[in-house]
């Protein structure tokens, strides 16, 4: 018996590890697809409406990650929250550039798909 077995083989269980891990990552991103598709599919099934609405208040998600080789990734998300004549609120994501021409207590008409943001048009 040789000092470097250890009775566990590295080999033999990255052989086992590695087909599991690959399959998990092909997992979430087949249903991460699915869902965007889904959410795709939604919207084009619902009615254009075109609403009277007040930007009520603008958000900013920045998410910022730092991988095993310290390379930082961030990603900056824009949401901005209407409210329609009936009191609901909805939330949308937008562009930055969009963000940045919105001011909150704007009113004016709103165009959406579902959860898709079209226009806001100020009046």
């Amino acid at each position: 018996m040789s000092g470097f077995d250890t009775g566990l083989d590295i080999f033999k269980i990255f052989a086992f590890i590695f087909p599991i891990i690959f399959v998990l990552v092909f997992a979430g991103i087949f249903f991460a697809l699915i869902k965007g598709l889904k959410q795709w599919n939604y919207n084009n099934k619902q009615p254009k409406l075109t609403v009277p609405a007040k930007i009520v208040t603008k958000r900013i998600d920045y998410i910022k990650r730092n991988d095993m080789n310290q390379f930082t990734h961030s990603a900056t998300h824009y949401y901005v929250t209407l409210e329609v004549e009936s009191g609901d609120r909805i939330e949308f994501q937008v562009d930055g550039f969009l963000y940045g021409q919105l001011v909150e207590n704007d009113s004016g008409k709103l165009t959406f798909q579902g959860t898709r943001f079209i226009n806001f048009e100020r009046q």
